[in-house]
């Protein structure tokens, strides 16, 4: 999005946006600026939104806004090429063109930035920046509060927007460890004692983990999260299971590489979600019986006996039983 995340549902996208400019933002990143044929204003966003965008080869990823909200007249992406992805930033990289119109979905926003906090403190991963860089930019040049970014990436050369950060001062702290463990940059002195920060951390699933165990005695209310990986992707002891629905009676079979929410839309289920990626909390289910496999970033320990985020989790029982 922006990392790449794939869409498990194919929703109809109301919009046809023209390629009006492509960069290359950094080494294997590709910036687009989409915007109405006709040239009118785009449907407003805030800070932090993400919108799906069909790939010339079909696929449909979600993809961060990473420009100001105030600019009305367009939507800007950052798309990192994964070469052993699912295809979809393949195509956007290698079958696009400017001109080129590309079906989009209205924006929607998981990761929103607290109005009114008395600071913020944002952990940046690699091409996780593209949320955070559209709350800097809305900003503007009298932020409402204090801020600093924690930018981690591999090299200078695979660092986007690196020359505009690294304008912005002492508040911005870019760091790359060359792919070596040993020179991973030190986040707990900056975490190793709470404030009164709101803290918002994007990039690979591996640093939030990292930043979220390391926030255990934060409030849960100054943690936001915005993951670019299935949570539900495949692991070796992965299993079919069985999930049973209490109140419609449903009972179906999840397979290996498919999560619970696509398995219940595809038997006509409906249920509320947002990132699908297990850090919005949106798809909350309460779980009645069974042992879940939490795969998330929001829920609590206390928590996890009795909920499940149907998006990314899975089950250590044969079955799970759902409220639902």
């Amino acid at each position: 999005m922006a990392g790449e995340r794939q869409e498990q549902t194919a929703p109809p996208l109301p919009l046809q946006l023209r390629i009006a400019r492509i960069v290359d933002a950094a080494e294997g990143i590709r910036s687009f600026e989409l915007v109405q044929p006709d040239g009118s204003e785009l449907p407003p966003f805030t800070p932090g939104s993400h919108i799906k965008v069909q790939a010339p080869n079909g696929a449909l990823r979600k993809y961060s806004l990473c420009n100001d909200p105030a600019q009305r007249h367009r939507y800007d992406i950052a798309v990192k090429r994964e070469d052993h992805g699912q295809g979809g930033s393949v195509s956007l990289h290698q079958d696009t063109r400017e001109g080129q119109v590309l079906p989009t979905s209205m924006p929607e926003n998981a990761f929103p930035l607290v109005p009114g906090a008395r600071a913020y403190l944002f952990i940046a991963g690699g091409i996780g920046i593209t949320p955070i860089l559209s709350m800097i930019r809305a900003f503007g040049a009298v932020p409402p509060a204090p801020w600093k970014l924690l930018y981690l990436t591999r090299t200078a050369e695979a660092t986007a927007f690196r020359d505009e950060l690294a304008g912005l001062g002492r508040q911005v702290t870019i760091h790359h460890d060359q792919g070596d463990p040993a020179r991973a940059f030190d986040l707990w002195p900056a975490l190793e004692k709470p404030n009164s920060a709101q803290l918002y951390c994007c990039g690979p699933r591996p640093l939030m983990e990292s930043v979220r165990d390391m926030t255990g005695h934060w409030s849960p209310h100054q943690l936001h999260f915005e993951s670019f990986d299935e949570g539900s992707g495949v692991r070796p002891d992965d299993r079919p299971f069985v999930v049973k629905l209490a109140r419609s009676g449903g009972e179906f079979e999840v397979p290996v590489g498919r999560s619970i929410l696509a398995t219940l839309r595809e038997h006509g289920c409906q249920v509320v979600s947002s990132c699908e990626s297990g850090s919005c909390g949106t798809c909350r289910t309460t779980l009645l019986e069974g042992e879940a496999d939490h795969r998330d970033l929001v829920l609590l320990p206390e928590e996890m006996t009795h909920q499940v985020m149907v998006c990314v989790s899975r089950a250590k029982s044969a079955r799970l039983v759902l409220d639902l």
